[in-house]
């Protein structure tokens, strides 16, 4: 792994800013419609819960990435495969968080720009930081996270005061029963995009002190699981139910009606200069976790060397995973969920630190029996 080291402050910085991504632009949770903002924060509760998981596991194994702790507890083969299941799951998920952005901007400034042009650009400067290392990425988001609070507190301003606000558009709640809305957070808030919180078990051993691992990702989730509420409650009640789950882009639609003072109006760039950010962040992440954790596997002493080919394969998916718009989308919320964020997520973490704690248990008992061999010739003697 490379040599790098991050401070606890830009650990909360870079989760904060991951999990926002792109969790704030699509409508999420819309299925649930004016309970949205429930099922977000349900899920925020389920992935806290998951990210203790993860943190049990780099406390067995602090120095390690998960590909490479992965192979103590389940054994060489069977931990190299699963391994090499987590890195092409880093590789396509980067791959759709790339789609993702690049469907936004052809939808909305760059209507007549290629798809594979936009996530191109993208992806160049992505891969030039990953080559700088982690710790620039985590420095950038530094300097990006104020940028983003201070556009979120500006546009919140601009909202309430344009009178777009209408409180009575979040009611009735709990309409349909509960049901509904444990479906929507067990199929969508908790894999997305709390617990994606997994691509962290990669990144834990580059922190300088980590201790405090837990305390800093467990706030940087909950303060992003805030924000995304806030805005999903701003969603509902300035377009309504119906305009917010028919919304691509909810937040878009509102930034868009905001004008106040007959001057201060078309603020679109607001949206889209976050748009870049969260991009550059959430796809920097995955691609680099793919990127040692394969360098990892492999035994590469330069992971840089990777950067290109994996960068290469991450573009090709993002371009081929779906035909257009709405397939990617159908494919996301139908497939995705159920038969990777599941499994890799929830089902094979919990498995992987049973193991664990098993083992430990067994090591623990066979270190304190008496060594056998010592008290014969004790006895002989």
């Amino acid at each position: 792994m490379e040599k790098a080291k991050i401070s606890a402050k830009q650990l909360f910085v870079v989760v904060v800013l991951f999990e926002m991504g792109s969790a704030i632009l699509v409508g999420l949770a819309s299925t649930a419609k004016q309970d949205a903002w429930i099922t977000i924060l349900l899920g925020m509760i389920g992935g806290i819960t998951l990210f203790i998981v993860y943190h049990r596991l780099f406390l067995f194994y602090p120095d390690l990435p998960l590909t490479s702790y992965v192979q103590k507890i389940v054994g060489k083969w069977m931990g190299r495969i699963l391994a090499l299941l987590y890195i092409v799951y880093f590789i396509y998920i980067a791959g759709r968080v790339l789609r993702d952005f690049g469907e936004l901007l052809t939808a909305t400034i760059y209507t007549n720009t290629p798809l594979i042009f936009l996530i191109t650009v993208l992806m160049i400067t992505i891969l030039y930081a990953i080559n700088k290392g982690f710790e620039v990425i985590a420095r950038v988001g530094e300097l990006f996270f104020v940028v983003v609070y201070l556009m979120a507190i500006a546009g919140f301003f601009l909202i309430i005061f344009s009178g777009l606000i209408h409180l009575e558009n979040i009611k009735p709640m709990v309409e349909n029963g509960w049901l509904p809305i444990l479906k929507t957070t067990m199929r969508e808030t908790l894999t997305f995009p709390f617990g994606e919180m997994i691509v962290f078990t990669m990144l834990l051993p580059y922190l300088n002190k980590p201790e405090k691992a837990r305390v800093m990702c467990i706030l940087g989730m909950v303060l992003s699981g805030i924000n995304i509420t806030i805005a999903s409650i701003i969603n509902v009640a300035t377009l309504g139910v119906d305009l917010f789950v028919r919304a691509p882009y909810p937040l878009l639609a509102t930034v868009g009606k905001i004008q106040l003072a007959q001057f201060i109006e078309r603020l679109d760039v607001l949206f889209m200069l976050y748009l870049m950010i969260a991009g550059f962040i959430k796809v920097a992440i995955f691609y680099y976790a793919a990127v040692i954790g394969t360098a990892d596997l492999f035994n590469f002493k330069d992971y840089r060397k990777l950067t290109l080919p994996i960068g290469t394969i991450v573009l090709f998916a993002a371009m081929v995973m779906a035909q257009n718009y709405m397939e990617h989308i159908k494919e996301g919320l139908d497939v995705v969920p159920i038969f990777l964020h599941w499994p890799l997520q929830i089902i094979i973490p919990v498995l992987l630190l049973v193991i664990a704690y098993l083992r430990k248990k067994i090591s623990q008992k066979q270190s304190s029996l008496p060594d056998v061999s010592q008290t014969a010739d004790g006895a002989d003697a």
